[in-house]
């Protein structure tokens, strides 16, 4: 049985004020041909919406990944942006959130395993991504972008670059000792902007280490930003293009 998509909007973060857009998000083009009524009528599922999904994810993602990493180069920040929009990546997201529980597929296709399928599935997720720039704007797409593709590990991931998810759970601490052990200055922390209303606000921190080291990163708290922040740092600093 198909799950309730307002279980679904929860987990989004996002009420839609115009359900029939949250629907066709989730309609898959095998159910759309079998409720078509006639052989020239437009299909109504979710694949233009997958088109713009696509393209807002990759603006969204290329702006967070400039703010973050003010010192990366365009190489730099053009390989981490390859992996975070990678079917693989976000075939992850789509499982996290169980999103295939929520899809109108055709009886063919809910045979053969649609529910599960990578590309499907993924597909799906950019849709989502539209439906909820078309309903509410850009400012949930950026919120849910931050917290399920940005910054949160999947298995996923791990099968394709062991080095992006360290298994680490307090980035703070893990850069003040790497500071330490590399005989640098301590961690600098400082809320950079904050924006939206009163009861969901998204805050921006910046941490710098000397000064070679920096990043930006947003969260629905001051903590959690600061955590990504020092999460980009340390990765950055870690990384092979840091040296010993």
């Amino acid at each position: 049985m198909r799950a309730d998509p307002a279980t679904l909007e929860i987990q989004l973060g996002h009420r839609f004020t115009d359900r029939k857009i949250l629907s066709r998000a989730l309609i898959h083009s095998s159910h759309a041909h079998e409720v078509r009524g006639a052989p020239d009528e437009p299909l109504h599922d979710n694949e233009q919406m997958e088109f713009l999904g696509d393209s807002i994810l990759g603006f969204l993602v290329a702006e967070a990944l400039v703010r973050r990493f003010p010192a990366y180069r365009e190489g730099e920040l053009s390989q981490r942006k390859a992996h975070l929009v990678s079917a693989a990546h976000l075939y992850g997201v789509a499982r996290t959130l169980d999103l295939g529980a929520y899809l109108e597929l055709g009886r063919s296709e809910e045979m053969s395993g649609g529910r599960a399928k990578k590309t499907l599935l993924v597909d799906a997720l950019e849709a989502l991504i539209a439906a909820m720039y078309l309903d509410g704007g850009m400012e949930p797409v950026r919120r849910f972008v931050a917290e399920h593709i940005l910054d949160a590990p999947f298995d996923g991931d791990q099968a394709q670059d062991t080095d992006i998810q360290p298994a680490i759970r307090n980035f703070k601490s893990a850069l003040q000792e790497l500071a330490q052990s590399r005989q640098l200055p301590q961690p600098r922390y400082s809320i950079i902007r904050e924006r939206g209303p009163e009861h969901s606000k998204t805050f921006t921190v910046e941490v710098r280490v000397g000064a070679d080291w920096s990043a930006q990163a947003e969260g629905r708290t001051k903590k959690i930003a600061a955590q990504r922040a020092a999460r980009g740092v340390y990765e950055r600093m870690r990384g092979p293009e840091a040296g010993p």
